[in-house]
């Protein structure tokens, strides 16, 4: 188990590196190799994504007592993950300006306060959609919740049904052995009494 958990661990930390070196030279890089460095480090964004998702799975499967150092490793390797997310973000703001001016044949000699405020537009909108996928993950782990929560309860009511059942057939024998005990007791007593007279 551990032994999976540690070769996601290497692929994650290869891999993070490599996004971390990408997203540090798009700045630097032609147009079109920046495009082309752009789509490379969102493909590998999401391979990373995977790669926690399946290194969460192999720590669901590790025995509670041993899971603690674990849990702390993939909470540490999510927050590099959302740094990483951000500085990507990050740089492809600064590659969308740099591409609007293209098109637009923008000299550079546009007013700062435009420029400023379409990235503040940009990351506004960034924002929102984090947001977003941020609520709809919270949803799905609400109703995942909710699916479980019914299955143990509709358990717990079958589990009810059959303990009733147990209880009345447990009530009807001691009723039965009471009046077996009630019928001894009276001939018994006769016979005492026949005894003694």
């Amino acid at each position: 188990m551990s032994s999976d958990f540690e070769g996601y661990e290497q692929d994650f930390a290869v891999l993070t590196a490599e996004i971390t070196n990408k997203i540090a030279r798009v700045p630097r890089l032609p147009p079109d190799e920046k495009k082309q460095v752009v789509a490379n480090v969102e493909k590998q964004l999401e391979e990373a994504k995977e790669l926690l998702e399946q290194m969460d799975l192999e720590v669901r499967e590790i025995p509670p007592q041993s899971r603690g150092m674990y849990s702390n490793r993939m909470r540490s390797y999510k927050q590099e993950m959302g740094k990483l997310e951000t500085d990507f973000k990050r740089s492809r703001i600064a590659y969308s300006d740099e591409v609007r001016n293209e098109l637009l044949g923008d000299d550079g000699n546009s007013s700062e306060n435009q420029l400023i405020k379409l990235r503040e537009e940009r990351a506004h909108l960034l924002d929102n959609t984090e947001r977003l996928e941020r609520s709809s993950r919270r949803l799905e782990a609400g109703y995942q919740i909710a699916v479980e929560t019914e299955q143990i309860g509709q358990e717990m009511l079958e589990n009810l049904s059959h303990d009733r059942e147990k209880i009345q057939r447990a009530r009807e024998r001691l009723r039965e052995t009471d009046a077996n005990l009630g019928k001894s007791s009276r001939v018994l007593t006769g016979m005492l009494r026949r005894t003694c007279g």
